[in-house]
């Protein structure tokens, strides 16, 4: 449930960072933080998620504009645009997470703060952007190889 709480406050200073333009800094986590009492654990890995998210934004947009053909990134909404950047951080840069746990994180996650259509939207999208990765990572084995 820890990294459950940190993918959706993840979510939320992605969000508000996005709607705001605000960059993001000490003075925006301090104020999100405010008056929170979580655990050291679950501010860790909400700040990894936000922090890599936002470094590699244009490498994640351009994996979900590929995974979600007839859909450009600037259409899809805020909040749903928000998990898959999240979603596709962890699919793509941690490996430590099963790509099925990233996937049902972010369903669960689109049910609660999202609308009715927004969880098989997002599966369809992470579950293409996940097979693209496991063929990618089949390809530069067998170059290595060869």
């Amino acid at each position: 449930m820890k990294r459950r709480r940190s993918r959706e406050y993840a979510l939320q200073i992605l969000f508000q960072l996005e709607l705001t333009g605000a960059e993001l800094n000490d003075e925006v986590l301090r104020e999100f933080w405010e008056g929170n009492d979580e655990d050291r654990e679950v501010r860790e890995f909400t700040f990894d998620i936000v922090k890599n998210t936002l470094e590699y934004i244009d490498s994640i947009d351009e994996i979900i504009k590929k995974a979600a053909q007839h859909w450009s990134i600037e259409r899809m909404a805020v909040i749903d645009r928000n998990i898959l950047r999240a979603a596709t951080y962890e699919l793509v840069y941690r490996k430590d997470i099963p790509p099925a746990v990233v996937i049902n994180e972010a369903i669960e996650i689109a049910k609660k703060y999202s609308t009715e259509d927004s969880a098989p939207f997002i599966n369809g999208i992470l579950d293409k952007i996940a097979h693209l990765q496991i063929k990618e990572q089949i390809s530069t084995r067998a170059k290595n190889r060869g």
